[in-house]
């Protein structure tokens, strides 16, 4: 009996979130989508965070989870998060403008979903170190070698990308973090070659704001990488991109300041780095399997 059942069952949850799918993509054919802010459930304990996002007026019909990871956090709580979420259109020049590229970096029909993660001021929450995140969502087909990606902004700014891995069931993106606030999954259409570009200029950016005496060690470690890939050195690239992370994590605390406030009066300056070289080591692993 219970073989019989379970079948069933299974068959209702899915016909219910397809039917839910259909609603929220009404709701954007409708042009509603920019207001159309979407239940969000949040629960919390120790370095551990959930978020299900659901569909309205269709409670259990989860379109995204969100699954957040600490290494050292403190005053985390549902209430400390922030956390919002809301369809976006495919059309919302003010959300596209904040794109690297409207024709390489596509919002998806189907998934048209923005994820915020503002924690109040004075709600208590920090962290030391990197966090990690992870959206799940059936909404998306999952494929070896998608250009699918976890994109990250600050409230209001430019996305750019964090992912560092992309794994079945049906889409997990998964990223490493030093900081919030917003998150998009995109179609990333750019050569690879430019996604590395970006992300090794973002870290050079990163390491430009330390103190003097730590620039120099960064630079040169992605100097290595920069050359490595000029000759297609997957192996040295990778290696030191996680030399750039190990350093980082090392610095940490000592050299380089490693905690996250949500007072924003601390600079998480080694999670970032730290985050910054998970990614960077993503996408060089894709450029040798899938080329740039």
């Amino acid at each position: 009996m219970r073989h019989s059942i379970a079948p069933q069952r299974s068959s209702h949850r899915i016909a219910r979130w397809l039917s839910g799918c259909a609603l929220a993509l009404g709701f954007i054919a409708a042009g509603a989508a920019q207001a159309q802010a979407l239940p969000v459930s949040v629960s919390a304990s120790g370095n551990h965070a959930e978020a299900s996002v659901s569909l309205p007026g269709l409670p259990g019909t989860v379109l995204a989870e969100v699954l957040l990871d600490f290494e050292d956090a403190s005053g985390l709580s549902p209430s400390s998060l922030g956390a919002s979420a809301k369809l976006v259109s495919l059309s919302d020049t003010d959300l596209l403008a904040r794109l690297p590229d409207v024709d390489t970096t596509k919002l998806q029909s189907s998934l048209p979903l923005l994820i915020t993660l503002q924690p109040p001021r004075y709600g208590g929450l920090s962290f030391h170190g990197t966090g990690r995140v992870e959206v799940h969502t059936h909404a998306l087909p999952y494929a070896a070698g998608s250009r699918l990606r976890l994109f990250k902004a600050p409230l209001g700014g430019a996305f750019y990308d964090i992912t560092d891995e992309i794994a079945a069931g049906s889409v997990r993106a998964r990223g490493t973090y030093g900081g919030f606030s917003q998150f998009l999954i995109l179609l990333d259409l750019r050569p690879t070659d430019v996604a590395i570009a970006a992300k090794v200029q973002r870290l050079r950016d990163r390491v430009d704001a330390l103190p003097w005496s730590e620039r120099a060690a960064f630079d040169a470690l992605l100097d290595d990488v920069e050359s490595a890939l000029a000759i297609n050195d997957y192996a040295a690239a990778l290696s030191a991109a996680d030399a750039v992370r190990s350093r980082a994590e090392s610095r940490a605390g000592s050299y380089l300041p490693d905690e996250w406030r949500a007072t924003r009066t601390h600079h998480n300056h080694a999670g970032e780095l730290a985050a910054g070289a998970a990614t960077l080591r993503f996408s060089i692993a894709f450029a040798r399997d899938y080329g740039p």
